[in-house]
Order: structure tokens, then sequence, then C-alpha cells
């Protein structure tokens, strides 16, 4: 993993995020937190199998989920770095999630 730069912040808590948003809109703390785990499970309800597979926010993100097909197993496959020959196992096909920042939020940066 790379390091963090010299002087860089780390990311909000959840319970810092609630705090900070709870303080912004003088809105109880308790309350926030009620949004927060109701947007969660409505992000779980639109990914899930009955869902449509995309939950777009308000213009900043959209999250989708992805079908990765499966791969077939290769023999004699060589390492593009080392030159060694291997073999390269099967994988099941699988669900990706993808994040795409929108425009609002490229706007903000």
């Amino acid at each position: 993993m790379a390091k963090a730069a010299p002087g860089a912040k780390k990311p909000l808590s959840k319970s810092q995020v609630v705090a900070a948003v709870a303080e912004a809109s003088g809105v109880p703390k308790k309350q926030v937190k009620a949004v927060i785990d109701a947007l969660t499970a409505e992000i779980k309800k639109a990914l899930g199998p009955k869902g449509p597979g995309v939950f777009n926010f308000a213009g900043l993100i959209k999250i989708a989920k992805k079908k990765k097909p499966a791969t077939p197993a290769r023999k004699g496959v060589k390492n593009p770095f080392t030159g060694e020959i291997r073999d390269v196992p099967a994988k099941p096909a699988s669900w990706k999630v993808t994040v795409r920042a929108m425009k609002s939020l490229k706007a903000m940066i």
C-alpha cells in the first residue's frame, strides 16, 4: 500500500460524518444516523438480486453492479516479468461494484 503524503489528513469515520452533518444541519445525531442507515438500505435494495442494479445518488455518484464472466484455465502462460511458464487457474463468474463520479462531484474538485 502506498504511504500517505506528508500532511495528508485521514478520512472521516462514520461517527465523525454523523457529527459533522448533525452540526451543519441542526438535526440531532440520532436522526442523521437513521437517515444514513436508510440510505444504506436503499443502496442494498437497488443492488440486490431484485433491484435494478444501479443506484444514482442525487447527481453525485452512480453505483452499479456489473457481471464479470468466468475465465477458463490456461496452461503454459508466460509471465511477462520473469519469463517463467506457468498455469493460470480458472476463475468463476462474479459480480463487481463500480462507483462513478458524476458531473457535480467532479465540479467540486
